[in-house]
């Protein structure tokens, strides 16, 4: 395995772990998790780009805005998700993003789809199911978790989207910093509003939002922004398809979530279906990957 692989792992670990984080923190509610963690996060990526000596422009917010609007609303779905809902049924649900692509290729990038990959495509959803089914009547499942997280999936493919088509127009860079930027100030407003914002967080919980912020937030992008030159789109995006295996068996682990046959099974099957799209349509597509961050929430 060679160093860029290794860096691709460790990203896809990282961002693996953030469900993980956030659930452990149970002194402050999600919204004031996202509130904390992105203004951490904003300040860190804008200071890079300052110190790098290309800062943050208005041409890169203007065309970050969008992006980081739907950035911004993912998160604080996601982030509410997990706080309702297994783990497992967050992460699976969310990483079917290639299947809600599929339904916006056409209109969206006039990109046509075949048959054969529908027929998978509703396989990975019957994976879905399953994993919902094994969930139901745990203590840490509820359908409104689950709704939360389809909401977040939805919000996180109009994030991609905003994403490919800002590349022609400035640099991911400069993207990610302006989306984050966006984010946070979408999240601000309604992390006051629920009024989670005025209970301060504990020590371990500022440990934990600094750990978040640094660790899934910049370092696991920029590992893999790093690793992706020296991987293919192919190895790198099935990669980040793994983060659902990884974060379940993390919480099994250190949150105690029981893993029943019927969601290890559907898992597996979500995993191959959606392995398979990524697969055919890297191989087949004439555009390179250019950018990794769209691939998973920050």
């Amino acid at each position: 395995m060679n160093l860029t692989t290794v860096a691709a792992v460790i990203a896809m670990l990282g961002w693996a772990a953030s469900g993980i984080i956030v659930k452990s923190i149970t002194d402050i509610g999600p919204l004031a998790i996202v509130f904390w963690r992105m203004w951490m996060y904003t300040v860190l990526v804008i200071g890079f780009l300052y110190l790098r000596g290309t800062p943050l422009t208005r041409k890169g917010i203007r065309f970050s805005f969008a992006g980081g609007a739907a950035l911004g609303v993912d998160l604080l779905l996601f982030y509410a998700a997990v706080h309702y809902t297994t783990i497992a049924n967050a992460t699976v649900i969310t990483a079917c993003l290639p299947i809600l692509m599929m339904l916006l290729a056409g209109p969206v990038f006039g990109e046509a789809v075949k048959l054969r990959d529908w027929l998978v495509a509703g396989i990975a959803v019957l994976g879905v199911a399953a994993v919902a089914y094994g969930s139901s009547g745990m203590p840490q499942w509820s359908p409104t978790g689950d709704l939360l997280s389809l909401g977040a999936l939805v919000a996180w493919a109009l994030y991609f989207i905003f994403s490919k088509l800002s590349q022609e127009h400035i640099a991911s860079t400069e993207y990610t910093a302006g989306s984050a930027l966006i984010a946070t100030l979408v999240a601000t407003p309604v992390a006051v509003f629920s009024g989670q914002v005025f209970v301060m967080p504990s020590v371990d919980a500022w440990v934990w939002l600094i750990v978040l912020a640094l660790g899934p937030g910049v370092a696991s992008h920029m590992l893999m922004n790093w690793s992706i030159r020296g991987l293919s789109a192919a190895l790198s995006s099935t990669l980040t398809l793994a983060i659902p295996i990884a974060a379940t068996l993390m919480a099994w682990v250190f949150l105690g979530e029981k893993i029943v046959i019927s969601q290890a099974i559907g898992i597996c099957v979500v995993v191959a279906s959606l392995s398979y799209l990524v697969l055919t349509t890297n191989l087949t597509s004439s555009t390179p990957a250019k950018n990794l961050e769209s691939s998973q929430s920050p």
